[in-house]
């Protein structure tokens, strides 16, 4: 069987097993694209113990986090409460093959995706045959470690994840790119696809959307039992770069 049930039901275990995280840490990759940028509201796919959601919540973004397991989702909840960070943070669950999260409403009242003047740095509101789609309302998407043995059309969640960003927004998106001691999957046959390739299963428009980063650096990780091992990270930073078609 490979259902949403089976997969609601393994990652609840899974989360289960563990002790709910009192302060989880961000992953590095995020640490280092998003530093320098002003707040916003940002996304994150498969949000887990929510480091990352934390992070940015505590340097100002309105951050909507989402995953499959209700564990995972009522956890980081409560975890924001706890750390006062409840105004900036929404946890959803959500199965990404059959619904998306919508950005939240503005603070102003404007409708989310009303993208404000000079966020893409330019003024180029040129039409692009319509292929880029409405104009989204977060700022910065993040998947990190997407990855799951149940059946998801991967390409089609980030594809719609770009296209859920303003025109200047960032997704990015964080695979592995080797297989840890502690990996779910220890198949040695597994192939890690490029950065590039990701890219282009995406089959975004090069009119709306611009690859700013495609790389695979290394560092050390830690796994869940405190054992550390050098791993590979596949890093994909894309920028859209044009409001939609019809928009001024």
């Amino acid at each position: 069987m490979n259902t949403t049930a089976d997969a609601r039901t393994t990652w609840d275990g899974i989360y289960a097993a563990r002790p709910a995280a009192t302060d989880p840490r961000p992953n590095v990759r995020l640490t280092e694209t998003v530093a320098e940028l002003p707040p916003g509201d940002a996304l994150e796919l498969g949000c887990g113990e929510g480091g990352d959601t934390l992070w940015l919540a505590r340097r100002g973004w309105r951050v909507t986090a989402v995953d499959l397991s209700a564990v995972a989702v009522k956890r980081l909840n409560a975890l924001a409460r706890s750390h006062g960070l409840a105004d900036r943070v929404t946890a959803e669950q959500h199965d990404l093959g059959a619904s998306f999260p919508e950005a939240p409403e503005a603070p102003d009242g404007t409708e989310a995706s009303e993208a404000p003047e000079g966020t893409d740095g330019t003024d180029d509101t040129e039409s692009t045959g319509g292929t880029d789609g409405p104009d989204g309302g977060f700022d910065l998407v993040t998947a990190h470690y997407l990855h799951t043995p149940f059946d998801l059309d991967r390409s089609a969640v980030l594809r719609r994840a770009a296209h859920a960003l303003r025109p200047g927004g960032r997704l990015l998106v964080v695979d592995h790119g080797s297989t840890a001691p502690w990996s779910w999957n220890q198949d040695p046959d597994v192939r890690f696809p490029s950065p590039r390739e990701v890219a282009e299963g995406l089959a975004l428009d090069p009119a709306g959307w611009t690859v700013e980063r495609a790389d695979a650096p290394r560092r050390t990780a830690t796994g869940p039992d405190g054992t550390t091992a050098e791993v590979t990270d596949h890093v994909l930073c894309v920028r859209r770069v044009r409001r939609a078609a019809g928009r001024a």
